[in-house]
């Protein structure tokens, strides 16, 4: 641990204080892969030399522990409750990255409560001077919880797949940010693409979309990032059934390269 770990809690006020670099893996719909991007995304920054944490932020809907084979011992909502200390509650997996689990089926997470955003925005306070790198795994759609999680991030990331469905959903959760958040740019992560050229089509797709229909009226243009691209790939379907990260079970399958390139580029994207 660094020593801001090891002395008494940075205030807000500390700018000298360690801070991570907090990245909201999000997406407009379910089933697009946005956990298993960020499970895998996290094992790739560690294996660059990154402390990293992944933060189980769908509320009441988790399934990081499901995709990582893991069973919850301690979770956010005991850390929430005060059951639990949340030195408790983080764990290290086998990918050599750290987890903060969230309980699964609690409907009292469901909605954003002055005493969820409270008790969300301390907790993320007392782990950012401890990690290099956090990425907030949210629920997917427009949910004040979602939105609210996404607004505690340095940056964003919106996984989006070339269905149209996904691609619709992408688009109104990208609008919104824009709007509400006032985010002038957003990286992309386009999962489950056929041809090498389909990543870059559907993010000019959306790109036109929001210079006719958002741009006009912000401030700013709001630009897309194009940070990654992973393939339809037989080994990540095998991974999800194993539950599994790539790099333990494929470490070579063209999936596993890609995230490994989606952590290079985030890398050189910072700042």
């Amino acid at each position: 641990m660094s020593n801001a770990t090891e002395s008494a809690p940075a205030s807000a006020s500390d700018a000298k204080s360690p801070r991570a670099r907090i990245t909201a893996v999000t997406s407009g719909k379910g089933g697009v892969g946005k956990t298993f991007i960020a499970a895998n995304l996290a094992a790739a920054l560690a294996a660059r030399g990154e402390r990293v944490l992944v933060l189980d932020a769908d509320l009441g809907l988790a399934n990081l522990d499901v995709v990582l084979n893991i069973a919850p011992k301690v979770t956010l909502h005991d850390v929430f409750t005060g059951q639990a200390t949340l030195d408790e509650a983080l764990t290290e997996v086998s990918g050599g990255f750290t987890v903060l689990l969230a309980g699964s089926g609690m409907v009292e997470y469901s909605r954003l409560t002055p005493e969820v955003r409270d008790k969300l925005t301390d907790t993320l306070d007392a782990v950012a001077p401890r990690f290099d790198h956090v990425l907030l795994d949210t629920g997917a759609g427009i949910s004040d919880v979602v939105l609210y999680t996404v607004s505690l991030a340095d940056e964003v990331l919106v996984v989006v797949t070339p269905e149209p469905t996904a691609m619709t959903d992408a688009y109104a959760t990208i609008k919104v940010l824009a709007g509400a958040q006032q985010r002038r740019k957003i990286r992309i992560v386009v999962n489950q693409r056929a041809a090498a050229t389909e990543a870059r089509a559907i993010t000019a797709q959306l790109q036109q979309v929001i210079d006719r229909y958002v741009s006009p009226g912000l401030d700013a243009p709001l630009l897309l990032d194009l940070v990654g691209d992973v393939p339809a790939d037989d080994s990540v379907r095998d991974a999800v059934r194993r539950r599994q990260l790539l790099n333990d079970c494929f470490p070579g399958s063209a999936a596993a390269r890609a995230v490994v390139a989606l952590a290079v580029r985030l890398g050189r994207a910072r700042g």
